[in-house]
């Protein structure tokens, strides 16, 4: 599966930005599907992920309930809405693909280039 990520850019603390992810190549819809990122001079951490339905969902504490995950099965894409956004959320996000839903504790297999999220203060 290749994975192609986008939708970074440089927003505003308080705005708004929507990343997609579309994959080719491979099943998507039997893959468990995730964000990452990696901030500058820190490791990749995990964002959140879907499963293969995509009505099972999971988040690191620091983004529930300002981030949503969803993914459209029939155009072979995952999204990832980003509200309310601070700075400490400026990061290269990537999409991830798997065939275990809890990516934040296996090393998933499929990865997507990376995609700058800057939010200024």
């Amino acid at each position: 599966v290749q994975l192609q990520a986008s939708g970074g850019g440089l927003v505003q603390t308080g705005d708004s930005l929507r990343l997609s992810c579309a994959a080719s190549g491979g099943t998507f819809s039997g893959s468990a599907m995730g964000w990452f990122r990696q901030a500058p001079g820190k490791e990749r951490e995990f964002v959140a992920a879907i499963n293969l339905s995509g009505k099972i969902t999971y988040y690191t504490d620091s983004v529930k309930g300002r981030f949503t995950i969803s993914r459209d099965n029939a155009k072979n894409t995952v999204y990832l809405q980003m509200n309310s956004l601070k700075p400490e959320d400026t990061a290269v996000y990537y999409c991830a693909g798997s065939q275990y839903f809890d990516l934040w504790n296996t090393i998933p297999k499929y990865w997507g280039q990376g995609t700058l999220v800057t939010v200024s203060s």
